[in-house]
């Protein structure tokens, strides 16, 4: 799949430009910000004062010595080593493009791989200055001990709370969409589509300083998945004592409302039920009412910071039951002291939608986390990989068997239909998903409906609720064959899974072992149900290995209302088997 990055400028969100004559010898250099970018300058060559204090790990920088426009000037000073981390003057020099940028370690800077950007630039030694640097606008560094900051006038508003949202070094909680795009990191992966739930930690064991990180760490992912109507959707957990959906995927379809969203999400504490959260998630979150959109990825990002308190492989199965593509970010593993805390050390694996190392991502800790963004977004966008978007709900075929025989009665034939119609009505029915088809059987068989006759729920049960009762002998045997021929053979192209469910009351007078082993063969797995007089021995020779988890048996037509359950159950664990 490949990769179209755009620049933040297609968000709509107007960036701060430097004022002031950059390039002009006489000029004072400007003071500019801790992580104001290259593509901010304007001129071919242009002195700044960069601040100090800035934080190392924090700095967006790609290549060496010739670096990217979207790197921090600052960050790209301090690697070349112009300039320590005391800040002081710095002139830069706009140079042409470049198709690939190196990744180097000096002076205490990480700076990154980038492969083909527009522009670029070079740094040197700057003139001296007394000019102070500033602080404000888009800066999060705190200004050296004993400096002023120059202030600049504030435009008044009637609304001075709001206004201050714009002077990120005043706020406890900053504007991460302006600090996000002083720092290049506002990226659209232009073809990117996915529901996507982030299921953050929000137990005692993370703590509130690191919960604030948590928080901005994601608010990065969501802005560089470039948020919109047509592109990725996300939504907002909290795990703790108790699951919390925060906002839901329908609630907002911009970056900018998605960020402030997320700011507002207060910590919870209690236990890190991180299974409980990712069962609640998957049954929960992703339902057309809350904005789940048809054919799209279903995602879940689970935020795990040491290790959940509770078992999450359970859930892990339940997600991938209902189409939930599960990534685990495991964040500083548990210490050798807290092991002994751990259900189980392998849960993630257990969780993943795929064990194949893909649905799976660590980071060492919460600082430093942006260059990790970029490589999570690739993730969440490479569609092709969503295994877990194929479901035992919308990628099977299941026929219905049904014994019409004089020995069950009207009555009892209709709890035979209630049955079928429960466990129908539990798929994803439609014409890309899940099918349905019933054949009622006697000594003769009837097709009452094959797989493409009908491609909705509601038409399905419809039709199930309307089949007239037959009466006669029993011949299951010649069913099955009639089944595999007649009602499979029709969709022999088809890349769903082939179920058969069938449901009798009697022996039958002719042969099933030899039809249901044809059957298997055909790559059709049988569920053999028996109610009265069903022998065992049938049911056993009919149902699919193992057989203790394939056929079922009741007393009562009224005992078939609990094997629905069942019969689901085993359908989804076999699809899963067979997508390993």
């Amino acid at each position: 799949m490949s990769a179209a990055w755009i620049p933040a400028l297609s968000l709509g969100v107007c960036l701060l430009l430097l004022p002031g004559p950059a390039g002009s010898e006489g000029a004072a250099p400007i003071a500019i910000t801790c992580f104001t970018r290259g593509l901010d300058i304007r001129k071919e060559k242009a002195d700044v004062l960069c601040p100090g204090g800035c934080p190392l790990d924090e700095f967006s920088v790609y290549g060496n010595i010739v670096y990217a426009s979207v790197s921090s000037i600052c960050g790209a000073a301090v690697h070349r080593g112009v300039i320590s981390n005391s800040g002081g003057p710095v002139r830069v020099y706009s140079l042409p493009g470049r198709e690939n940028y190196s990744s180097v370690d000096a002076n205490g800077i990480q700076s990154q791989m980038l492969s083909r950007w527009s522009a670029s630039f070079t740094v040197t030694k700057g003139k001296s200055s007394t000019q102070e640097a500033t602080g404000q606008a888009v800066s999060t560094a705190n200004p050296p001990t004993g400096k002023r900051l120059k202030k600049t006038p504030e435009k008044k508003t009637g609304n001075k709370g709001k206004n201050q949202d714009l002077h990120l070094g005043r706020q406890h909680f900053p504007s991460l969409l302006l600090r996000l795009l002083t720092r290049g990191l506002v990226w659209l992966f232009a073809d990117c589509k996915a529901d996507i739930a982030f299921l953050i930690d929000g137990s005692f064991n993370i703590g509130q300083r690191r919960f604030n990180l948590q928080k901005n760490f994601v608010g990065k992912v969501a802005l560089m998945l470039g948020i919109g109507t047509e592109g990725p959707h996300v939504g907002l957990v909290q795990a703790s004592e108790h699951p919390k959906i925060e906002f839901y995927l329908k609630n907002f379809t911009s970056a900018k409302d998605v960020l402030f969203a997320i700011k507002e999400v207060g910590f919870r504490g209690g236990n890190s039920n991180t299974g409980k959260a990712l069962k609640h998630t998957a049954q929960k979150f992703f339902t057309v009412d809350a904005g789940v959109r048809k054919g799209i990825p279903k995602v879940v990002v689970v935020f795990i910071d040491g290790w959940p308190s509770d078992d999450i492989e359970e859930a892990g199965i339940v997600a991938r039951e209902f189409g939930v593509n599960v990534f685990i970010v495991s964040v500083a593993k548990p210490i050798p002291e807290e092991l002994g805390m751990v259900q189980d050390v392998t849960f993630v694996d257990k969780a993943v939608c795929r064990n194949n190392g893909f649905f799976s991502y660590h980071m060492p800790n919460w600082f430093g986390t942006t260059k990790y963004v970029k490589p999570l977004v690739q993730k969440l966008c490479t569609h092709e990989q969503m295994m877990c978007s194929k479901t035992c709900y919308n990628s099977v075929n299941i026929a219905f068997l049904i014994d019409g025989s004089s020995s069950v009665g009207d009555s009892n034939f209709r709890l035979m239909l209630e049955f079928v119609s429960n466990i129908a009505k539990t798929f994803e029915i439609s014409d890309i998903g899940a099918k349905i088809a019933a054949v009622q059987f006697t000594y003769d068989q009837r097709t009452e409906f094959s797989f493409t006759d009908y491609s909705t729920k509601e038409d399905v049960l419809a039709v199930i609720r309307n089949i007239r009762y037959m009466s006669g002998g029993t011949a299951t045997g010649d069913a099955i064959s009639f089944t595999v021929r007649n009602v499979f053979g029709l969709i022999r192209e088809s890349p769903n899974k082939n179920f058969l469910v069938i449901v009798t009351d009697g022996q039958s007078y002719d042969d099933v072992q030899g039809p249901a082993a044809a059957a298997h063969d055909a790559g059709i797995t049988i569920f053999s149900v028996g109610v009265a007089w069903a022998p065992l021995d049938d049911l056993k020779d009919m149902a699919s290995k193992p057989k203790e988890s394939h056929a079922f048996f009741t007393r009562e037509f009224t005992g078939l209302e609990p094997i629905v359950s069942d019969v689901i159950r085993g359908i989804c664990r076999d699809f899963l088997e067979s997508q390993q």
